[in-house]
């Protein structure tokens, strides 16, 4: 079983590589360039090595694949205004990253 600290921890982790590291251009270029979206992928799995090389690596994947699909679909919410839905969207990623970060922890380690 995780402990409720290493999931505190796994949480803020996960918000500092995704949204405080990654530079603006990533963010509104990853939905339509790949390499912008590889660089994301990058920058958000370095501190995961702290919990391994493997936990790091397939969490990065993981991270890449969904934001891919995710990202492609909040723009088009985004640039027809549906801003609910748009949330809603940014909601269900998050959930998703940490269901996955969760899933990897628990199986990995």
């Amino acid at each position: 079983m995780i402990s409720i600290d290493t999931i505190i921890i796994l949480i803020w982790i996960h918000w500092i590589a995704d949204f405080l590291f990654q530079p603006s251009i990533l963010s509104t270029n990853k939905w339509h360039d790949i390499k912008a979206l590889m660089i994301h992928t990058l920058i958000y799995s370095i501190p995961f090595f702290f919990f391994g090389f493997w936990f790091a690596v397939l969490n990065g994947i993981f991270h890449g694949c969904v934001d891919f699909i995710t990202s492609k679909i909040t723009h088009v919410l985004y640039e027809k205004k549906y801003f609910y839905r748009f949330f809603v969207i940014i909601g269900l990623d998050q959930a998703i990253h940490l269901s996955i970060i969760l899933m990897l922890y628990k199986y990995l380690t």
